[in-house]
């Protein structure tokens, strides 16, 4: 599996890593979003047992093996420069064009796996 991201995707995700050790988790989110839930992006701590590397440049980001599926080989990941949201794509579709960055350095990796991010606030640069 294989993000391409944009320049300006980049230096948000940078920016949004900081200085702390972290890894993009791409994570599909069904409790309590609505009934087709939504793509996020985690920055956790470290990868988990069942979690796949993404090939995505100098940046880490990894995906559970579970939800793989939901997502293409070749993905491409964008940004606007005066909105903190993402833009999530591939040649067929458009997986998400709100893609929030929730990090879970601070609340704990055990968030992710409970499936509330949709009530975790998004950072916010």
């Amino acid at each position: 599996m294989q993000i391409q991201l944009t320049p300006l995707a980049e230096t948000k995700l940078k920016q949004q890593l900081g200085q702390k050790p972290g890894v993009f988790k791409l994570f599909y989110d069904t409790v309590g979003c609505g009934c087709d839930g939504i793509n996020v992006l985690l920055i956790v701590n470290r990868a988990g047992e069942g979690e796949v590397p993404i090939e995505a440049g100098s940046l880490p980001f990894i995906v559970s093996r579970q939800q793989e599926i939901f997502y293409e080989e070749r993905l491409r990941l964008d940004a606007e420069e005066h909105y903190s949201s993402f833009k999530l794509s591939s040649d067929s579709q458009i997986y998400g064009s709100n893609i929030l960055i929730r990090d879970l350095r601070v609340t704990g990796a055990a968030a992710a796996a409970a499936g509330i991010s949709c009530d975790v606030p998004a950072v916010t640069s």
